[in-house]
């Protein structure tokens, strides 16, 4: 039976290893840190959310064998909208992933260095951060096989390596299943949570795994008698991705200590009450967290980039590799000079919890389109949801712009 799962499971646990990253980690550890067990309501409806669109994403990519970004370029008759929702489309994701893959480098830096101590070398007035170049080196290598399958299979590994650490390290803390219950389904917001709830959401709900899925399934699957293993492999891998964003809040509501800013911090602060054992588990987790969102967020990139530029390549053609070895090299370099990452990280969550609805919005219009999907349109309770979902991240992501600016 593991045998034919293995066999079975697909790209999202790409989808899956992609939103779990140093981002949903740090904010994941610093909800619980902070509001304790009261927001996992947020994390349960951004997996359901997650779900709802990037099952439309999958669909859309086997039946119409083509990426998001390639689809809405064909779709946009109006030249100057066309320009315009590609350049949001571009700068969104493939900038946006360049400065995301710093905090992803340094994610996993941070696990690695929670168990083998700093390795940092000196050059003038310069350190560099030899972990850095190591996750980086890592990365480069898997990419540049720009074999799919190979690809999977290493990631699969990373994610199942991630998930059974962060739920090890929630189970050990023994947390009060009452209490858990009652913050996945009893939604409360404490006092200045507002911003952690939007970033759990975008860190959850993430533009480019929209793009990254739907190029993907079509690597994988490449009929319509495939779609019910595309959203078998959908709701399994992203089921699996929440429960260890929840794990982590878990695990940081029995923290009962001030200044926690990351999850090493959290691992350290694990040590002394259950043991260090807990603390290898948790950076065990975040360096596997580290790695695949470096990996994954590259590869989105370039992905994305050849659906808005029009290119017809494949994963080993130069201009492909180029634009991930761009954004890779850009993370190394950001994080191997030691630019503090967590700040970087709560912002750009946010930011991206704010980009969503127009996405959301690019997707569902597509998802109705005879045209492209045919019979395989939405249904009208799959645009009940869809609409729903995306009235919420409107909601979350106004209420979001006028609380930075001060407005309420």
């Amino acid at each position: 039976m593991i045998k034919r799962w293995f066999q079975n499971i697909g790209p999202g646990t790409l989808v899956a290893a992609a939103f779990i990253g140093p981002g949903t980690v740090t904010l994941c550890t610093l909800a619980g840190v902070n509001f304790g067990f009261n927001l996992l309501w947020a994390m349960l409806l951004s997996v359901i959310a997650t779900i709802v669109l990037q099952e439309m994403a999958a669909r859309l990519g086997v039946i119409s064998q083509k990426g998001l970004s390639e689809v809405i370029r064909e779709e946009i008759k109006n030249p100057f909208f066309k320009q315009f929702i590609t350049f949001l489309i571009l700068a969104a994701v493939v900038v946006g992933n360049a400065s995301y893959e710093a905090g992803n480098i340094s994610g996993g830096i941070l696990g690695l260095e929670t168990i083998l101590g700093k390795l940092i070398v000196e050059i003038g007035s310069i350190s560099i951060n030899l972990m850095s170049l190591l996750i980086g080196v890592i990365a480069f290598i898997l990419l540049y096989i720009g074999n799919y399958k190979f690809l999977e299979k290493a990631l699969v590994t990373l994610v199942l390596l991630m998930s059974v650490s962060f739920l090890i390290t929630a189970i050990v803390t023994k947390p009060n299943i009452i209490g858990v219950l009652k913050g996945m389904f009893v939604p409360r917001f404490p006092e200045k949570s507002l911003l952690t709830i939007i970033g759990l959401i975008g860190t959850t709900v993430v533009p480019y795994n929209l793009f990254l899925h739907a190029s993907l399934v079509k690597e994988r699957w490449n009929k319509k008698e495939d779609l019910l293993s595309a959203k078998k492999d959908t709701i399994i891998s992203i089921i699996l991705g929440g429960l260890v964003s929840m794990a982590i809040i878990i695990s940081a509501a029995a923290i009962q200590i001030p200044n926690i800013t990351n999850a090493a911090d959290l691992a350290k602060g694990l040590a002394p009450l259950y043991g260090e054992f807990a603390k290898y588990f948790l950076a065990l987790g975040l360096f596997a967290a580290g790695i695949t969102s470096a990996i994954t967020a590259p590869l989105a990139a370039a992905y994305v980039a050849k659906g808005c530029l029009g290119w017809k390549i494949d994963l080993k053609s130069k201009k492909f590799r180029l634009v991930w070895i761009v954004i890779l090299f850009l993370g190394v370099l950001f994080s191997s000079i030691g630019i503090k990452p967590i700040e970087i990280i709560k912002f750009a969550q946010v930011a991206n919890g704010m980009l969503l609805p127009v996405i959301a919005g690019i997707l569902l219009w597509i998802m109705n389109k005879k045209s492209v999907l045919g019979k395989f349109v939405n249904t009208k309770t799959q645009n009940m949801i869809g609409f729903f979902i995306l009235a919420i991240t409107i909601f979350l992501g106004a209420k979001g712009i006028l609380k930075v600016f001060n407005l309420i």
